[in-house]
């Protein structure tokens, strides 16, 4: 592996473990902790979409790093889609590709349903307790696929380095 390749793959890893680990710390420990808080639900979910936007302001560098180191890793192999289709280790690069693209839809369709319009309405108590519960359910399913799909994502690229 030459230097080149070994800060490729730093950097790539550098940009999972924020990815990753900021998405598990939002589902795993602040949801959770804002579930059992006895301040009413909108104010609730006004921290997490605060804290969510600060985290968003390193996690799409982190995720945009991230594709793009990815990218040219597998860039001999994309670029022969012969040894892409008939290895093992191909199919399971092409698995963590449409997982990606997977985890990209998931985050687009997240933070569309958190626009800027629905934060003010929020803060500004414009919606009801009933649209509110709502829209965290929402927040929560997609939170939850994004960090079963982020750790899958981790799983294939074990996978990938193992050489299987």
């Amino acid at each position: 592996m030459t230097l080149e390749q070994a800060i490729i793959t730093w950097i790539h890893l550098v940009s999972a473990a924020v990815w990753v680990g900021g998405s598990l710390f939002l589902g795993v420990v602040l949801a959770p902790i804002l579930k059992k808080m006895s301040m009413p639900l909108d104010e609730r979910l006004q921290i997490m979409i605060k804290v969510g936007r600060r985290f968003n302001r390193i996690a799409v560098p982190s995720l945009i790093i991230l594709i793009a180191t990815g990218l040219y890793s597998s860039y001999p192999l994309l670029s022969n889609p012969g040894i892409l289709l008939s290895t093992s280790y191909g199919s399971y690069l092409v698995i963590k590709i449409l997982l990606v693209i997977a985890l990209i839809i998931a985050f687009a369709v997240h933070v569309r349903i958190i626009r800027k319009d629905v934060e003010e309405k929020i803060m500004s108590k414009q919606m009801s307790e009933e649209q509110i519960q709502k829209l965290r359910k929402k927040i929560i399913i997609l939170g939850e696929v994004t960090v079963v799909i982020s750790v899958a994502i981790l799983f294939f690229a074990a996978v990938l380095d193992a050489g299987v």
